[in-house]
């Protein structure tokens, strides 16, 4: 694991900005708060070549709490190279106000060189072999499966979807794609990838206290080297920042939580599609929505237009019992509104045209070590985990957020499964907000 932070500095055309560090930044504002001297004057009694003495009284005089002046310190970007799929995913969840990228499946290597090794994730030792030969077998089921299918776009581009009149390297890419995205679901959890997390110090403090609440060894580890390098971005607000109680009993109680569903429900066949959308339009009295639902869409050009209050205030709250892992990777990631899934395995996804009985054995084998896993009360069950084991999910937020991710996931290029998951949500949103069927993007997911 590697950890690297950025600072960012005015461009050379900005060179008569000052140059300030995130907490004197943050200290600054603080000030500015309880001050009606002006910006330019607070920062004209500050020594910007040796700001420290400046940052230590101002946060003295101002009496707030780190957490509100944590928010003040900007973007902090942190990249954070050769982690598991799953921390990536969990820190994505926890950090809900975050800007961030990770890498995707396309781009990184597929083979047992990309796994962390055992210990470091917490295997239990006299499973750590069973653990590296199933995931090896996860891989070379992988590589099996895309040769597969490439040769199956290469002698049949009408199921890839090619367009006729497509370029020779649009029509290579989609290829590629196609069959990158179908045998993905074999891809082990515990694969490293790379993100890159941008966020404020009272966010970062937040994400910081998680990791280090976490059963997990890897999250504790990637807890202390994230911490040492916000040290360098900002001392003052993350130095103390550190594992807490109310953190660690409710990991607590999360882990028990799923250990004990995902014994319920463990499962290597598929599960069946089921959706779920509850629709709030709820308003007090004295504030009633009175824009119809059409007014607040039609003026839209596309998924980045602004709604009217009638969807801007509407609740959405939407879930499905089956989202594969591969697809919660990227779900996970739309920040706005809370969400929640145990991360079992109720069952697990293979597309039609990867055909299930010829890894049953796998399948089969990867199953029974996850039940042990779980059998012990292991959290390193979640490393145990292919990107086709099927979980709940749920995702609450209000509907302006709910129809840009909708637009977005069966919009053109839109990864297949997203389309299909999406267009099912986005029926039953329909069911009990009619009016708005004919002011929203549904599409196809046509290849780009």
């Amino acid at each position: 694991m590697k950890v690297t932070g950025l600072a960012v500095v005015p461009p050379p055309s900005a060179a008569n900005l000052p140059r300030v560090t995130p907490e004197l930044l943050a200290s600054v504002l603080a000030r500015y708060s309880r001050s009606n001297e002006g910006l330019a004057t607070i920062i004209g009694r500050v020594d910007l070549a040796h700001p420290d003495e400046s940052i230590d009284r101002i946060l003295k005089f101002v009496d707030y709490g780190h957490a509100s002046i944590g928010g003040l310190t900007g973007g902090l970007a942190i990249a954070v190279d050769d982690v598991s799929m799953w921390l990536a995913y969990k820190m994505f969840e926890i950090s809900t106000m975050a800007d961030g990228q990770e890498s995707s499946t396309r781009y990184i290597a597929m083979d047992a060189s990309s796994l962390s090794s055992p210990a470091e994730l917490g295997i239990p030792d006299d499973l750590a072999d069973r653990w590296r030969a199933t995931m090896a077998r996860a891989f070379a089921a992988y590589q099996s499966e895309y040769a597969q299918l490439e040769a199956l776009g290469n002698s049949q581009p009408e199921r890839v979807r090619i367009p006729k009149d497509a370029r020779p390297a649009v029509a290579a890419r989609i290829r590629k794609n196609f069959a990158l995205d179908r045998a993905r679901y074999f891809i082990p959890f515990a694969a490293r990838t790379n993100l890159a997390v941008v966020q404020t110090s009272r966010m970062w403090a937040q994400t910081v206290k998680h990791l280090d609440s976490l059963p997990q060894p890897e999250a504790r580890a990637a807890a202390a080297e994230i911490r040492n390098e916000l040290v360098k971005l900002s001392p003052r607000l993350m130095r103390h920042c550190s594992s807490e109680s109310s953190y660690q009993e409710q990991a607590k109680q999360d882990l028990a939580a799923s250990i004990g569903l995902g014994l319920d429900r463990l499962s290597s066949e598929p599960l069946p599609d089921a959706v779920w959308v509850k629709v709030d339009r709820g308003a007090p009295p004295w504030l009633p929505e009175s824009q119809p639902v059409a007014e607040a869409l039609r003026h839209r050009a596309n998924r980045y237009g602004y709604c009217g209050s009638a969807i801007r205030r509407m609740r959405v709250t939407f879930a499905w019992n089956n989202l594969a892992i591969a697809e919660l990777r990227d779900l996970n990631r739309h920040r706005t509104g809370y969400r929640h899934t145990p991360l079992i395995q109720a069952g697990f996804y293979l597309p039609p045209e990867v055909p299930r009985a010829p890894h049953a054995a796998l399948l089969s084998e990867q199953a029974q070590l996850t039940r042990d896993l779980l059998q012990r009360g292991s959290p390193a069950y979640v490393y145990s985990l292919l990107l086709g084991a099927q979980t709940p999910f749920e995702h609450s937020t209000h509907a302006d957020k709910f129809i840009y991710e909708a637009e977005l996931r069966t919009g053109m290029g839109a990864h297949f499964r997203y389309a299909e998951h999406l267009s099912a949500a986005l029926g039953e949103f329909f069911k009990q907000v009619p009016d708005a069927k004919d002011w929203v993007a549904e599409g196809t997911a046509e290849p780009e």
